[in-house]
């Protein structure tokens, strides 16, 4: 195999054929339960059938830099563990967050909602789709461990690959928690701490599952000692944190045909972000009034968006949050050149870490 990219495209490749493999055989059995089952079924292949595969990229680029095969099975079989994981993360993101757009199409409790309507049924269309929605995201959560497990004896219990595995999954669910209370919590707390709490939210919430832990297991499944996946995780965390933060910005001032979701959408959904933190602690007393007051309001005009987006960059938090941005990448990338992998891997980290960093989308 020669270039780094044209290894990638083709564990894409791979990826893709594994995880439409893994669904179609789901689906045949999720059948014999009921033919009224699809929907679920459904909506799961059509979200992760689509997206960057950063988080599967990240474990194939860990396993090969630990000495893994090219193409190796099990770095793929741990790429579709991972796929279904942010899959099920995805569904219940948007139900917590009251978002209708996902990938530029509904999310997947507003299909339910909309299939509700179609059909004319009884009772309530919402809870409907939220309900069947939840579903959705627990069984996508089910097959991502049943995809896991099927790596075999790599993917053990007492192994390493596992226990980051496991990690991961609860640090997922403890971050978004962290999230939501602090959307509620917040307002009542001093806002000297607010960009600290934020920025702990971005690590458990995101950064180690966006791109930490997937490349320990890569490397773990492959046989990294701790010394190669201390190393990893050197690079691996503040890129992750940055990462969200970028995340953050385009939250706020991204465009929506790029995007995909409505503009200033974190801001509909009440994010206390570490921008919206560096904002409260720095604009006037004026600002910081108006963004309590509108942070988490669902009827958030454009105009009312672009509002906030004056007092939030007038602020000096869009400022500080692109520097903090830029730190975080310069330690990633610093530990980059010197992680002890090969110059094909380390080429495709890089290309991998500038995308996650300087994106639009």
């Amino acid at each position: 195999m020669s270039a780094p990219h044209e290894e990638q495209a083709r564990y894409r490749e791979f990826l893709a054929r594994e995880l439409n493999g893994f669904l179609e055989a789901r689906a045949a059995a999720m059948a014999s339960v009921s033919a009224e089952v699809a929907p679920l079924m459904d909506a799961i292949s059509g979200l992760v059938t689509g997206g960057k595969r950063l988080r599967a990229l990240f474990c194939y680029w860990g396993w090969r830099g630990a000495g893994g095969d090219v193409l190796g099975r099990d770095a793929v079989q741990a790429g579709v563990a991972l796929e279904l994981f942010q899959g099920a993360a995805l569904i219940h993101d948007d139900i917590i967050d009251r978002s209708d757009i996902r990938r530029g199409g509904p999310s997947v409790h507003r299909r339910f909602g909309q299939l509700h309507r179609d059909r004319g049924w009884a009772l309530d269309e919402e809870r409907f789709g939220q309900a069947a929605a939840i579903l959705t995201g627990d069984l996508c959560l089910s097959f991502c461990e049943e995809a896991f497990t099927a790596i075999g004896p790599a993917a053990g219990s007492t192994t390493s690959a596992r226990r980051i595995f496991n990690t991961m999954r609860a640090e997922v669910m403890a971050g978004q928690y962290l999230d939501i209370l602090e959307e509620v919590a917040g307002p009542s707390r001093p806002r000297s701490e607010a960009v600290a709490t934020a920025a702990n939210v971005i690590r458990y919430k995101s950064a180690k599952y966006s791109t930490e832990h997937p490349l320990a297991i890569g490397g773990a499944l492959a046989g990294a000692d701790a010394g190669l996946l201390d190393a990893y995780s050197r690079f691996s965390l503040p890129l992750g944190e940055a990462f969200q933060l970028r995340d953050d910005v385009l939250g706020v001032f991204g465009d929506p045909q790029t995007t995909g979701k409505p503009a200033g959408d974190d801001l509909r959904e009440g994010k206390r972000t570490v921008l919206v933190a560096y904002a409260l602690e720095r604009t006037t007393a004026e600002g910081a009034a108006l963004l309590e007051a509108s942070l988490g309001r669902q009827d958030l005009t454009d105009d009312d968006v672009e509002r906030l987006r004056e007092v939030i960059g007038g602020s000096g938090a869009l400022d500080a949050t692109e520097a903090l941005i830029d730190g975080l990448s310069t330690r990633a990338f610093e530990a980059l050149a010197e992680l002890p992998v090969p110059e094909d891997v380390r080429a495709a980290l890089q290309s991998l870490g500038l995308a996650a960093v300087q994106r639009a989308s």
